[in-house]
């Protein structure tokens, strides 16, 4: 037979039905173990975390962009790679970022998310397609711009703070998203404005939440000395979209508008909501935007606080994008984007029967519209507030606050070092609440516990046993030991 006609078997067939396999000696290849790549990964992640807890928390700050500047300099300046929507303000913030995001996720863009602080884990505060980036990728963005940062801190004079903790992280958000590389970055300013890590980026719109009185030691004790702070992330030529404020914060924001010939558009004048419905899992919003009235957006968030911070920020997309003067974006997508927004640690429900909600207002203004809430749109039959608060905050204007609404209190403390002690803390609430009101129980764990145990009693055999409500409030940290007690991932 010539080798024209010998006949190959089936496996060895050179036609469609040819599988290739593994030679005789060669190995199987080892399974990829994912879990295990994750553990290594995120006891990297400590470690890198332990370098950057050296340096001057977020707490402790030296008003100036000498640092930061000199770092994002060397690095090629990232962050002017690509548009930014810059957010600051005192509270709403981290809310309207997120709802930003969406918006341009839902338009088709590539969108780099940076927010502070974090509630679980620092990777959610450097987001990319909606998602926190992996550990892995923290790390190594990290050890990527590491000899850069150790340039800046060399050049440092005699008695000169070295980068903070924020600047890197800052430094790192804006090198990630170029990498990326993202087609637009939404960016959250820290404490500040004018002199926030974040503001060497030029925002292409400059959004302002509402003003309140909160970091009185570094932003001055009065609203205008604050919003002038704030005022500082307005650039020459952007436009400003601009929450309703208190009259002594909106004419500074204005003066610094027309100061660097800023285009401006007000909630409650160019834009704002119309109505607002309450619904099951959130409300129903008409929206008057830039560009014309949205219709029937559905936002899976409670309170009136939420409904002026999708205004504000579908008028920030708006303007983003250049609608107005009859020219909207497409409601349909509108629609999507709202639907989808998640804020954990907003009066978020983490357990039912009985309903366990957390928030994370740690100033008086956050914990009002948290009140307000509360009163309109649930009806709980008992309500405990688990408290925990960080000893720099008004804790006592916190609970003040809350006590309209609340039944009983269970006065905590977190793992922060910052954290009020208990003691003091319980003090101020019996000052509040009352005596008879008032638990104390240092553990978190063992504070929800009591809180439900407390919402579950009752001493009248016809009241009914559902309609208890437990709420953990009082700082960010609290809230985010909390989602990690109750199983939540971090977003």
């Amino acid at each position: 037979m010539s080798s024209d006609d010998q006949e190959f078997p089936p496996e060895l067939s050179t036609g469609d039905n040819f599988i290739a396999g593994p030679l005789p000696d060669e190995p199987e290849p080892e399974p990829i173990d994912e879990v295990a790549i994750e553990r290594q990964a995120r006891r990297e992640l400590q470690i890198v975390e332990a370098e950057l807890n050296q340096r001057w928390p977020e707490t402790k700050i030296a008003p100036s962009l000498t640092r930061i500047t000199a770092l994002v300099n060397l690095l090629g300046d990232p962050q002017r790679s690509y548009p930014v929507l810059h957010v600051a303000g005192t509270n709403g913030k981290s809310s309207t970022t997120r709802m930003i995001e969406a918006l341009l996720t839902r338009m088709g863009l590539r969108a780099g998310r940076y927010t502070s602080p974090h509630l679980q884990l620092v990777t959610e505060r450097i987001s990319i397609d909606g998602a926190p980036i992996s550990a892995e990728k923290y790390v190594a963005t990290y050890r990527d711009i590491a000899p850069f940062v150790a340039m800046v801190d060399r050049g440092a004079g005699p008695g000169d703070p070295l980068l903070s903790k924020f600047e890197v992280l800052t430094a790192m958000a804006y090198a990630a998203f170029a990498e990326a590389p993202v087609e637009v970055a939404v960016v959250e300013a820290g404490m500040g404005g004018a002199w926030d890590a974040t503001n060497v980026a030029d925002g292409q719109v400059a959004v302002v939440t509402p003003i309140g009185l909160d970091h009185v030691d570094y932003l001055g004790g009065d609203l205008a000395s604050i919003a002038r702070e704030k005022a500082g992330i307005i650039k020459p030529g952007s436009i400003a979209v601009l929450a309703e404020q208190e009259p002594d914060a909106e004419r500074v924001l204005l003066e610094r508008a027309v100061e660097v010939d800023a285009t401006v558009a007000r909630a409650g004048s160019e834009f704002g909501v119309l109505s607002r419905d309450i619904a099951v899992g959130g409300q129903l919003l008409r929206l008057q935007g830039l560009g014309g009235v949205y219709e029937e957006i559905f936002l899976p968030l409670h309170g009136a606080h939420q409904a002026a911070n999708a205004a504000l920020a579908l008028a920030s997309v708006e303007a983003f994008f250049g609608a107005g003067k009859d020219r909207q974006l497409v409601p349909e997508t509108v629609r999507e984007a709202f639907a989808e927004v998640q804020t954990p640690g907003r009066l978020e429900r983490v357990r039912y029967a009985p309903a366990v909600l957390l928030d994370a207002a740690h100033n008086p203004h956050g914990a009002a519209a948290l009140a307000r809430t509360i009163e309109e749109e649930f009806a709980f039959r008992r309500l405990a507030a688990v408290v925990g608060v960080l000893r720099d905050k008004d804790a006592r204007g916190i609970l003040e606050a809350l006590e309209p609404v609340v039944s009983d209190i269970v006065v905590t403390r977190n793992n922060s070092e910052r954290a009020m002690p208990v003691d003091e803390l319980a003090a101020l609430a019996v000052l509040v609440f009352g005596e008879e009101r008032v638990t104390v129980e240092p553990l978190l764990d063992t504070a929800i516990e009591t809180a439900v145990a407390l919402v579950e009693q009752t001493d009248d055999p016809e009241e009914p046993l559902s309609g208890g409500g437990v709420l953990v409030t009082g700082s960010v940290v609290t809230v985010g030991e909390a989602r990690a007690l109750f199983g939540r991932e971090p977003l």
